[in-house]
């Protein structure tokens, strides 16, 4: 069976890069079994003859109505997919759709009938907000860091920006290039409407987004993109568990220390495009 991949080097490449990603997942015991989603808009990448491939699924509806996603293409990992065999054959263990008309349904064209990831509502919903705000972000990563998700089963840290605090405080880096911090989602059934609209608040205004004993959210300019804001505040979250491990609270930066950072590097306080 011949792959949209041949002879399309720029979403050849788009492709194995989100391959790439879903390997370092695996590697770092972000993504077991089947966990962890990631989708990417590839529309830009889809030439006519792509564009006239004939349906090889079934019509799927979305659960909403996402007006920005008409005639989109997008590439989603597979539902039940692991992320190690995506890493090795990632059009086997992924595929293209094709957002309808009525901006309400999808349906497969590439390379196999692989539907997607159960967090697809969440996903879109994401990729209608970056094409309705005009944003440069393409690609939506959800992944389960082990460090971040601890974080989320301890209260002190559910309570305002409480976790995005601490997590600058541990290393001038992660306030660098994460300056929008996390944002927190309570506890929501997986794959559920309402998580996918209650991650849309937050990451309206933060960097990546964390659901209460789940896992993570990030939106990026690419998929690699999205991965580095999920592993710099990982590392920060690294970095608390190992100083709490030899005793004691990790003093952290002090607030006039971040503030300074801030104002030195000219942090953004929104997103740059």
């Amino acid at each position: 069976m011949k792959s949209i991949l041949e002879g399309r080097e720029k979403l050849r490449t788009a492709v194995y890069q989100i391959a790439e990603v879903a390997g370092y997942l695996w590697e770092k015991g972000w993504a077991e079994r089947n966990g962890g989603n990631i989708t990417v808009n590839v529309t830009e990448y889809m030439d006519e003859e792509c564009c006239r491939l004939p349906a090889i699924s079934e019509v799927k509806a979305i659960g909403m109505e996402l007006p920005q996603l008409r005639n989109k293409y997008f590439y989603c990992k597979g539902t039940g997919k692991r992320m190690r065999d995506l890493a090795r054959d990632p059009m086997s263990n992924g595929s293209i759709i094709r957002i309808l008309d009525d901006a309400k349904s999808y349906e497969v064209i590439a390379d196999e009938p692989v539907q997607p990831t159960s967090e697809l509502p969440t996903h879109l919903a994401l990729q209608n907000h970056l094409l309705e705000t005009g944003s440069c972000y393409k690609a939506t990563l959800h992944t389960h860091p082990i460090e971040l998700v601890a974080m989320s089963h301890i209260r002190r840290f559910l309570n305002g920006d409480e976790m995005t605090r601490v997590l600058w405080s541990m290393i001038p880096e992660t306030l660098a290039f994460a300056p929008l911090g996390i944002g927190i989602v309570p506890y929501a059934l997986p794959s559920s409407v309402s998580l996918a609209e209650a991650t849309l608040n937050q990451i309206k205004d933060h960097d990546v987004v964390m659901w209460e004993k789940h896992g993570t959210v990030a939106v990026g300019q690419d998929i690699m993109d999205a991965f580095d804001q999920t592993d710099v505040l990982c590392k920060a979250a690294n970095i608390y568990m190992c100083a709490r491990n030899m005793g004691s609270e990790p003093d952290g930066m002090t607030l006039e220390q971040m503030t300074e950072v801030q104002q030195v590097f000219k942090l953004p306080k929104k997103r740059p495009c």
